[in-house]
C-alpha cells in the first residue's frame, strides 16, 4: 500500500509547497514617471485656448485651395498635414484654435486633427521663439561630437533643452535624426540646415542670428529673416565672433541679401559645398570600364 502512495506523495508534495510560498509582488519603481503632456495633453493657457479666434489669411486660403485640388473631393481629409503646417506657419505654433479651424475646413471631427497634431513632433503645440534651434543628437551626430553643439547652444543662449529665451528670440530643442548624417553634427533652425558644426561655429552662428534680429528690428514671430517658413542665416557684422562663423561661406561667395542684411547660405560651415568628401574625391577617378558614361555634355 505504501508503495502505491509514494509516487502520489512525490507528485503532490512540491505543489503544496509552492502554495505555501510567499506571494511575489512586482516592485514599484522609485524613479519619476516620464510624461508626454506637451505632445498628448492640451491645457488652456492665455495664449492657447479655444476662445482665441483664428482664420487663415486670404493668401493662405488661396494656397489651401491649391492644396485641396490635389485630392479627390471625398478624400480632402488627407490634406490635414499640409494645412496644419500652413496654420502653424501663420500662427507661429499649432494652437487648439488652428486645429479646430483645420477640422472645420476639412469637415472632419476635431479629434482626428488632434490625433495628427499630437503624433508628429513637427507640430509645435506650444509657442516657440523666432529661431527654433533643433539640435540632432542621434548616433551619427553624437559620434561627431554633437555634445559640443549642445554645449555651445546652452552657453550662448543660457537655456536648456525645451526652454525659450526671455526675449522670445530662441527656442532650444534636442531632436532625433534629421537625415543629414553625412554632414554631422548639424542643427536645424526653422527650415534651414546648418551642418559640419563645431563649438566655435555654432556660437558664431547664434551670435549672428542675434545680430541679424537687432539689425532688422523684427519682433519674434514677425516675417523676416528666420521667421517661421522663411530662410534663416548668420549675419556678417563687425563683431569678430560673428565673422568667424561665416568666413568660409564669405570666401565662397555663398551669401544673399535680405532686408539689407548679408546672410550666408545655410549648409555646411566647414567649406564643403554639399556632402562630398572633405579631403576631395576618393573614388570614380579613373575611366569607366564599359558604357557607364551615358552623357557627354558634362552634366554627369
Amino acid at each position: 500500500m505504501a508503495s502505491r502512495l509514494t509516487p502520489f506523495a512525490f507528485r503532490s508534495g512540491p505543489r503544496a509547497l509552492r502554495q505555501l510560498q510567499r506571494t511575489q509582488w512586482r516592485p514599484l519603481s522609485a524613479s519619476a514617471i516620464p510624461r508626454s503632456d506637451t505632445l498628448q495633453v492640451h491645457r488652456d493657457s492665455a495664449v492657447n485656448n479655444a476662445s482665441i479666434p483664428f482664420k487663415f489669411t486670404p493668401q493662405n486660403e488661396e494656397l489651401i485651395k491649391e492644396i485641396l485640388s490635389r485630392y479627390p473631393s471625398q478624400y480632402k481629409k488627407a490634406a490635414v498635414m499640409p494645412i496644419l503646417d500652413l496654420g502653424q506657419r501663420q500662427h507661429g505654433f499649432t494652437s487648439i484654435s488652428v486645429m479646430n479651424e483645420v477640422a472645420r475646413m476639412l469637415e472632419m471631427p476635431p479629434m482626428r486633427v488632434y490625433e495628427v497634431a499630437t503624433f508628429y513632433t513637427m507640430y509645435n503645440r506650444t509657442p516657440v521663439g523666432r529661431y527654433h534651434v533643433q539640435v540632432c543628437t542621434t548616433t551619427p551626430c553624437m559620434l561627431c561630437n554633437s555634445d559640443a553643439v549642445m554645449k555651445a547652444v546652452e552657453d550662448e543662449l543660457a537655456i536648456h533643452h525645451g526652454q525659450t529665451t526671455s526675449d522670445g528670440l530662441f527656442t532650444f530643442t534636442e531632436v532625433e535624426c534629421l537625415g543629414a548624417c553625412a554632414n554631422a553634427p548639424m542643427v536645424q533652425i526653422n527650415d534651414d540646415y546648418y551642418e559640419d558644426l563645431t563649438y566655435e561655429t555654432t556660437v558664431s552662428l547664434l551670435k549672428a542670428l542675434k545680430h541679424s534680429a537687432d539689425v532688422t528690428g523684427a519682433k519674434p514671430g514677425e516675417a523676416g529673416i528666420g521667421s517661421t517658413g522663411t530662410g534663416t542665416g548668420a549675419l556678417t557684422g563687425e563683431d569678430p565672433n560673428v565673422k568667424s562663423g561665416s568666413e568660409i561661406n564669405e570666401q565662397q561667395g555663398r551669401s544673399y541679401e535680405a532686408k539689407g542684411v548679408k546672410v550666408p547660405t545655410p549648409g555646411p560651415l566647414s567649406g564643403r559645398k554639399s556632402c562630398e568628401p572633405a579631403a576631395g574625391l576618393t573614388s570614380l577617378k579613373g575611366e569607366f570600364w564599359g558604357n557607364e558614361k551615358l552623357r557627354t555634355d558634362g552634366e554627369l
